[in-house]
């Protein structure tokens, strides 16, 4: 007996839960609980007078209708996503000390799957880089690898990732896409020549969410216990294999069905044909990045001859139960680390660790992180509050910190790895550019046929291109990459060939 509460304290435990708990509605109501008296006609000023504002549900219902949408995601508006578990299959504790990575043990995973440049409802079916994003849900808190299907990027410092968005999204006087914009654009980043080489190849449009590999674009840092780390690359590698689609393909698809990649995706976990991906990753000492002829923090380049290992195997077997509150919802940000993780000094990559946790507090919110779908598994117990929709349950009167009289304190062994610094602060580019060389290989690696493929998808553009200067200047990046390769384009174009060698000749890597 003497173990029993008292029956007051009983009570207040059972109201405390009763509050967490939904209730069930038994009848149509409001979003304050009440009941709905009439929801097909608005309260009115007699038979023939007009409608009244205290009409709450009325009020409410057109409130919350103007308000089904948060802001569209200004790049990746376009997904689909699904729900699985990611086990680590090898031991790496000697590289990362993340518990995420250790052999035998399955974690949750939320993967959103999307189109990078056009609205919401776009056609799956366009030539775009596909996202591939993974938050996966450890038992030290959310890690989030964000990346795309394809291995590069067409950039290297995101100071000019807006520049570069907004070439290629549909142009401010008409709301429409134009390659004289975006080919004006990349006519002045070099850079680029290897992303677009395989942007337009039929790698540039996936059959399907399924069939596409991941890649993490960016190298990372892996730190173990001791706080040594090493440089790596992530690759998810389709168990389904990669397929891709024409141009013919995709206009085909598209006349019938604009919806076809998330169709599929959704179809095949709801028949268990549940997708996986091998997660592979590259490793390299720091030691050995000055010895390479290009710069492997530069996201333009992969790291060839780096041989892979494979790491673990992700599978996907549960579709949203809501899009919105899932799918939309979810906030994916490279910043979302856990220790044994950390970025790189990739440029680019160091961009995005602000850009995209910013956009999402914008896009859904202060409190996102809170969302269900956000929400990481682990315990969360910090000095963050207030600001619209906190659904947070933090008490006591210490917010801060350190403090006598507060529990929190930082944890030493989730510290950051030491990374020498030398010289002085500077504005300048890269000093290993290699502008051209991937891009040439990886043209030779396609069979006749891709080649064809790809010199067509890039005529169809290209070919849109008034201004001279513009198009023969992208003539010549394709040449520096590979002579047959430019030579090929050029002919398709009716271009001088002899001057684009020319204008190839004076290009530096």
């Amino acid at each position: 007996m003497a173990n029993h509460r008292p029956l007051h304290a009983l009570g207040i435990i059972a109201l405390s839960l009763a509050l967490l708990t939904p209730a069930q509605a038994t009848s149509l109501s409001r979003d304050n609980g009440a009941a709905v008296g009439d929801n097909q006609n608005s309260q009115t000023a007699g038979p023939n007078g007009p409608v009244l504002l205290q009409d709450v549900q009325l009020i409410q219902k057109l409130q919350r209708f103007d308000r089904e949408r948060i802001p569209e995601r200004v790049v990746h508006a376009r997904g689909a996503a699904a729900h699985g578990v990611f086990e680590a299959t090898a031991d790496i504790q000697a590289l990362s000390r993340a518990k995420v990575f250790a052999k035998g043990s399955k974690t949750p995973v939320f993967v959103r799957f999307s189109t990078v440049i056009h609205g919401q409802h776009s056609p799956e079916t366009l030539r775009d880089p596909r996202g591939f994003a993974t938050k996966f849900y450890t038992s030290e808190g959310n890690w989030d690898l964000v990346g795309n299907n394809l291995p590069v990027f067409f950039i290297r410092d995101a100071i000019k990732f807006p520049d570069m968005v907004h070439s290629l999204k549909p142009s401010p006087d008409s709301n429409l896409q134009d390659p004289n914009r975006f080919f004006d654009f990349f006519s002045h980043q070099p850079e680029a020549t290897h992303m677009l080489t395989r942007l337009y190849s039929d790698y540039g449009i996936p059959k399907g969410y399924q069939y596409m590999d991941g890649n993490s674009v960016h190298a990372w840092k892996l730190v173990n216990a001791q706080g040594k780390y090493v440089y790596v690359k992530f690759r998810w590698a389709s168990r389904q294999g990669q397929h891709n689609l024409t141009m013919q393909q995709a206009a085909a698809i598209q006349a019938k069905d604009f919806n076809h990649a998330s169709r599929e995706l959704m179809q095949a976990i709801k028949h268990k044909h549940y997708p996986q991906w091998d997660l592979y990753i590259q490793v390299m000492q720091p030691e050995d990045m000055a010895r390479l002829d290009y710069n492997p923090l530069d996201a333009t380049k992969i790291w060839t001859d780096v041989p892979e290992r494979k790491i673990g195997t992700m599978t996907l077997n549960r579709n949203p139960a809501n899009i919105f509150q899932e799918t939309e919802q979810s906030a994916f940000a490279p910043s979302n680390l856990v220790a044994g993780i950390e970025p790189s000094e990739d440029r680019l990559l160091q961009g995005r660790i602000f850009s995209y946790a910013d956009t999402q507090l914008h896009r859904v919110g202060t409190n996102g992180l809170q969302l269900p779908i956000n929400r990481p598994q682990a315990a969360v117990d910090n000095n963050n509050q207030d600001g619209a929709m906190n659904g947070g349950q933090r008490q006591g009167s210490v917010n801060y910190e350190p403090s006598r009289q507060g529990s929190l304190q930082q944890d030493a062994s989730a510290r950051y790895s030491q990374l020498p610094l030398s010289g002085s602060t500077q504005q300048a580019g890269i000093a290993k550019t290699l502008n051209f060389r991937q891009a040439g290989e990886f043209y030779r690696s396609l069979n006749k046929q891709e080649q064809a493929n790809l010199i067509a998808n890039l005529a169809a553009d290209l070919g849109q291109v008034s201004n001279t200067a513009t198009r023969n200047t992208m003539l010549s990046y394709f040449y520096k990459a590979d002579s047959g390769y430019g030579q090929a384009i050029s002919k398709a174009l009716n271009a001088n060939v002899a001057d684009i060698a020319k204008l190839a000749a004076q290009l530096h890597e």
